[in-house]
């Protein structure tokens, strides 16, 4: 399958078969693909937590609006956090990044707002979003981007403070009845011409 036909069949899954596993070496492949995921400056200001654990799933679903069902059928929960303190984001990039990014950041970056470098951090978290949601596209993964979930209740049942939550997906393989799924309701997206502007 090509990379735009994963596209094309890729879908916010609804209902998840809890019967079927995903297998751990492609689980192991995500991990490292969102590892390698791109980053402005490299800044790379998050951590991901793959969760399998059926009890804690249960948690986190009760504090996840309209997605406790999906969260506790699916096989894995991935929970983006970034950091939640601009000293330990500081710290981070002093022992990991060139001079000359570190520099970059103090000299462009850090005289923001702290909410504003914040915002900075979940757009870069936002990239491996994406990064994440392609490869499970491409892997036969299906998944579910969440924004409905309660930050602060996530840190608090994770137990971490260093980081924050930001945004959740569930993944797993979804029941053969989904109703969302591409052959029941077809893919709505704007026109090519709406969207694509070329310049040639």
């Amino acid at each position: 399958m090509s990379f735009l036909e994963a596209m094309q069949n890729r879908y916010t899954t609804k209902k998840y078969d809890p019967n079927q596993k995903i297998q751990s070496d492609k689980i192991d492949a995500l991990k490292e693909i969102l590892r390698l995921a791109p980053s402005s400056i490299n800044s790379q200001p998050w951590q991901f937590t793959f969760i399998s654990d059926p009890e804690m799933k249960a948690k986190l679903s009760e504090v996840s609006w309209l997605n406790k069902e999906r969260i506790q059928d699916s096989d894995t929960l991935i929970v983006f956090s970034r950091h939640n303190t601009l000293e330990g984001f500081e710290e981070q990039i002093e022992q990991n990044l060139p001079e000359g990014a570190v520099n970059y950041y103090k000299e462009f970056i850090k005289p923001w707002p702290e909410h504003q470098i914040k915002s900075w951090f979940d757009r870069q978290l936002y990239l491996a979003l994406g990064v994440c949601l392609s490869a499970c596209a491409n892997m036969g993964i299906d998944a579910t981007p969440m924004e409905g979930i309660e930050p602060e209740n996530y840190d608090k049942i994770l137990g971490q403070t260093k980081y924050a939550a930001q945004v959740a997906v569930a993944i797993g393989h979804r029941d053969p009845e989904d109703f969302n799924q591409p052959k029941k309701n077809p893919k709505s997206r704007l026109a090519a011409e709406t969207v694509i502007n070329t310049i040639a």
